[in-house]
């Protein structure tokens, strides 16, 4: 029965000044709604010829479905292997939207959920 003397009385003594935390925690200026974020390394499409530190994540995360790139290399280069291995991961999972091979948003947003 005292909780509930307790709880009453933290109901009705609502009287103070100051602000609940929750208003207190936010900043004065938020960000407004059409702020576009940092690009992530790696991101954009990727195809063959490309090299860098995005085909280097991609050729990691092939490397973590069996079957794919199996002993393939990691070394930045998007070349014939790996565009086969796009293209099993996309026939496999039955990836639409991006062209056979290529490592457009719709392959990278499902190889990102199969991998780490």
């Amino acid at each position: 029965m005292s909780g509930l003397l307790l709880a009453s009385s933290l109901l009705t003594d609502q009287h103070t000044e100051s602000p609940p935390p929750a208003a207190q925690e936010q900043p004065e200026h938020p960000l407004p709604d059409d702020t576009s974020l940092p690009e992530i390394p790696g991101t954009g499409v990727l195809r063959e010829g490309d090299s860098g530190h995005g085909v280097y994540e991609l050729q990691v995360r092939l490397l973590q479905i069996p079957g794919l790139y199996d002993g393939g290399a990691i070394d930045g280069s998007f070349g014939t292997e790996v565009r086969q291995a796009v293209a099993r991961f996309q026939k496999r999972f039955s990836i639409r939207g991006d062209e056979t091979g290529v490592y457009g948003d719709n392959t990278r947003y499902a190889l990102m959920l199969c991998t780490k």
